[in-house]
């Protein structure tokens, strides 16, 4: 009985810890920069003719005085061909990439990134999905504000849309968890991983390492496996508040948002071992702090000390919660923070396992 209380105190003094440095990170005072460098946005898209349309006019009307698109036309099978092909005569700064096979034992959006950062004409590399939308016409001076001379690597936030339901909740819940975590500890000077639909870095920099040639054979990992490989504390900017902001799309079934986690975990098994560890301590001090809080209640007298502590935990978080929020530039509702906050236990153990236990992942072809 003593045992359990003891890995209590233990798991929730870690969580606190590192609660503690997160608020520390995102509340420290940054300098605000205006750097506005030429910029390639590079766009890769698999039968996404539907949401080309929407998000090409959103790209082309950006505030920024230079920059290209490039579209990846990846093995489509809908109207996207026809469709660049117009698009592309009505504006100079729309470029089209055509892929008409890929070589075998390659990752297909891998290929797809090499091919686009090759094409472009500018040092820097802006990226997104097809299925995303900047906030607003602000996204490119926003995230190139922090494309300095020392800078390889820029991180930017990627939130879901808001729907109704309480799933909408829990993914924007996990995303947000996520994005306290990545670009906490980037900010903090220990950079690990960023998401491909909202960050930048330098095309040079990615020839001089071979772009994804030791990555190739992998399925995902265009992003936070290349970021963890190069990003350091010296080559590493983050760009946080509500210009920033590249919105995507939610899955809809608990199913879809399950593999979908299960795929990126996967990928995670190939991070480095310290970040590794970091990130292990923290989800596994998080599920302590609740299981073992709970059975403490039970068998532990007196068991004041314990609601305190789990109190203490709480709160905490919800600040956290509180203030990466307000800099990363979207709100939360945080009237469901406490079963979100229990959910997410139940959520990374299921996932977790699945994600150790699985050796090969399938991504849309």
């Amino acid at each position: 009985m003593l045992a359990v209380a003891l890995i209590f105190f233990v798991a929730v003094g870690i969580q606190i810890g590192f609660f503690t440095a997160f608020l520390v990170a995102f509340s420290r005072e940054r300098v605000k920069n205006d750097n506005k460098p030429g910029v390639s946005i590079i766009v890769c898209a698999h039968d996404e003719e539907e949401n080309l349309r929407e998000l090409i006019p959103l790209l082309l009307t950006q505030d920024h005085p230079d920059f290209e698109v490039i579209i990846v036309n990846d093995r489509s099978n809908d109207e996207t061909f026809d469709f660049m092909l117009a698009e592309t005569k009505k504006d100079s700064r729309l470029r089209n990439v055509y892929i008409e096979r890929v070589p075998e034992h390659v990752d297909g959006k891998k290929y797809a990134l090499t091919l686009g950062i090759k094409a472009a004409k500018h040092e820097w590399i802006l990226l997104t999905d097809a299925d995303c939308r900047p906030q607003n016409n602000q996204w490119i001076n926003a995230m190139t504000a922090q494309c300095g001379e020392s800078s390889t690597f820029v991180l930017g936030f990627s939130p879901y849309q808001i729907l109704p339901g309480f799933l909408n909740k829990f993914v924007r819940f996990e995303s947000l968890v996520t994005a306290i975590q990545y670009l906490g500890f980037a900010l903090l000077k220990n950079p690990y991983m960023g998401v491909g639909i909202n960050m930048a870095y330098r095309k040079s920099f990615f020839l001089e390492q071979k772009g994804f040639n030791n990555l190739m054979h992998i399925t995902g990992g265009d992003d936070d496996l290349f970021v963890n490989q190069y990003a350091t504390k010296s080559n590493t900017a983050v760009s946080l508040g509500a210009d920033t902001l590249m919105y995507s799309v939610p899955k809809k079934t608990w199913k879809s948002f399950f593999y979908q986690k299960v795929r990126h975990l996967s990928v995670g098994k190939r991070y480095r071992f310290k970040h590794k560890f970091l990130l292990g301590l923290f989800t596994i001090t998080w599920i302590l702090s609740w299981f073992a809080g709970m059975a403490s209640l039970f068998i532990f007298t007196p068991v004041y000390w314990i609601a305190v502590a789990l109190i203490i935990r709480i709160v905490m978080f919800f600040v956290t919660v509180r203030i990466a929020t307000k800099h990363l530039g979207q709100k939360f509702e945080l009237w469901p923070i406490i079963i979100l906050d229990f959910l997410y236990c139940i959520y990374y153990i299921s996932t977790g396992l699945v994600a150790f236990f699985t050796k090969k992942v399938q991504w849309r072809n």
